[in-house]
């Protein structure tokens, strides 16, 4: 098994979306509100040598990609992947939602990265309506085309609050579409999936991974050494299914970022060896 590590800058600050975005879908982006280069220069420190940028933080860095890749050069990391989303669902504002797709995916392919990741697949407030999986599916395929095109690997992420969260969904959409699997452990134990089992099912769709820990009650993400989740368990099925390549440790928030990340990775390292 050998793996190299990423950690998501993303815990570095409150979470939201462009606000531009409530009138102007194309412009929609998913952000971290704090600042980034702290992020990258943390995850460095901390031991990672990849990190994934949320969309808007990658378009809208200050300074622009120059001052993105003298940050990552820096700290000695690498931008692995970009991670974006869409509702993919309603064809009047498909375009728009590809073409910002398009956008990041040119961005992160001018920094080196090799993943891009997108979440969605949107809940209508009527709930799923007939064909919206096979739109879905549509549409990811097109993600495939745009990332291939800019020799990135695209991946489909499911997320609570989507049409795909357990495992019938995802088992549903692989049936559907040819992109990879980034299995996310939080958002799947969280809808109710045995994680370890849905690896070891899904294994050749998996060239990248997010590690996130669970806490059920109350409700919250924590470090992979903390929580309800058996993230060792994970690890387990990755290495049996000689999984090679990045895992991304993932913190939606936490008090302590640059300790989350060190727990993280000394957790990983840990098990990795024992697998």
């Amino acid at each position: 098994m050998e793996v190299r590590f990423a950690y998501q800058a993303n815990c570095w600050g409150p979470l939201g979306g462009n606000p531009v975005g409530v009138t102007s879908v194309g412009q929609l982006t998913y952000l971290t509100f704090g600042d980034m280069g702290q992020a990258i220069a943390q995850i460095g420190a901390a031991g990672y040598r990849g990190v994934e940028l949320f969309d808007g933080n990658l378009l809208d860095y200050p300074g622009g990609a120059a001052a993105l890749r003298a940050a990552l050069a820096e700290a000695g990391v690498q931008l692995v992947a970009a991670y974006s989303g869409a509702n993919f669902i309603f064809p009047d504002i498909l375009d728009q939602e590809l073409g910002r797709i398009a956008r990041v995916a040119d961005a992160a392919a001018a920094l080196s990265a090799e993943h891009l990741v997108v979440g969605g697949g949107a809940k209508r407030l009527e709930g799923v309506a007939p064909g919206d999986y096979q739109r879905l599916a549509a549409g990811l395929e097109q993600v495939v085309a745009i990332a291939k095109a800019r020799g990135l690997e695209a991946h489909y992420h499911p997320h609570l609050s989507t049409i795909v969260e357990g495992p019938a969904e995802v088992d549903r959409i692989f049936s559907l579409t040819s992109i990879h699997f980034c299995p996310d452990t939080a958002h799947l134990a969280a809808a109710g999936g045995d994680v370890p089992a849905m690896i070891r099912k899904h294994r050749d769709r998996i060239a990248y991974v997010h590690l996130k820990g669970l806490r059920k009650q109350p409700f919250a993400f924590t470090p992979l050494d903390e929580g309800d989740l058996d993230n060792a368990a994970v690890i387990k099925a990755l290495a049996e299914a000689n999984y090679s390549g990045w895992i991304a440790a993932e913190l939606d928030a936490w008090p302590d970022p640059r300790g989350g990340a060190e727990r993280s990775l000394a957790f990983m390292k840990r098990n990795i060896a024992a697998a």
